[in-house]
């Protein structure tokens, strides 16, 4: 048995799942009665934005709940997205692109890591690019992290995950 145990604290997305939600939107934007005829799209760019360009700003919520509730269906947070402002596109329509968050910035790897030394548990917290590796002799102690981490989880604003438990 390994003398340390670990684990990581990492934020991403399944891009499968995101592309299966951005496809079922697009189909049922050409099926929703409100939609139709509407020239609306729905734009998945390379992992890191979703664009959605339509007539209207109240067309614009609809499609975005759609959206956020497809994402859920597939188990994705909606803390992903990171809307940004609407704007004016051609022909009288309006854009709104949300950016897709991935890693964890600097500034709230930080913050991670002093709510873990706050806890005074047993553990090392050191931050490794764009996650935070948490290691200690004792598994308990990391199951501690873990759940203080849960718990003020609303407070990070982004979603995080926990892999390579070992």
């Amino acid at each position: 048995m390994a003398k340390d145990c670990s684990f990581d604290i990492v934020s991403e997305f399944d891009k499968q799942e995101l592309v299966n939600a951005v496809d079922q939107v697009k189909r049922e934007i050409t099926s929703r009665f409100d939609l139709k005829g509407s020239n609306s799209e729905v734009v998945l760019d390379a992992d890191k934005s979703i664009t959605i360009t339509t007539n209207d700003e109240m067309k614009l919520k609809n499609i975005l709940d759609i959206l956020q509730s497809k994402m859920i269906k597939r188990n994705l947070s909606i803390k992903i997205l990171d809307a940004q402002a609407i704007e004016n596109a051609l022909g009288g329509n309006v854009r709104q692109v949300f950016n897709l968050k991935k890693g964890l910035p600097q500034e709230l790897a930080k913050k991670i890591v002093a709510d873990i030394k706050n806890t005074k548990l047993k553990v090392q917290a050191s931050i490794q690019g764009e996650q935070i590796r948490v290691s200690g002799k004792d598994k308990d102690d990391l199951q501690a992290v873990i759940k203080t981490i849960r718990a003020n989880e609303d407070n990070y604003n982004i979603p995080l995950q926990f892999q390579n438990y070992r």
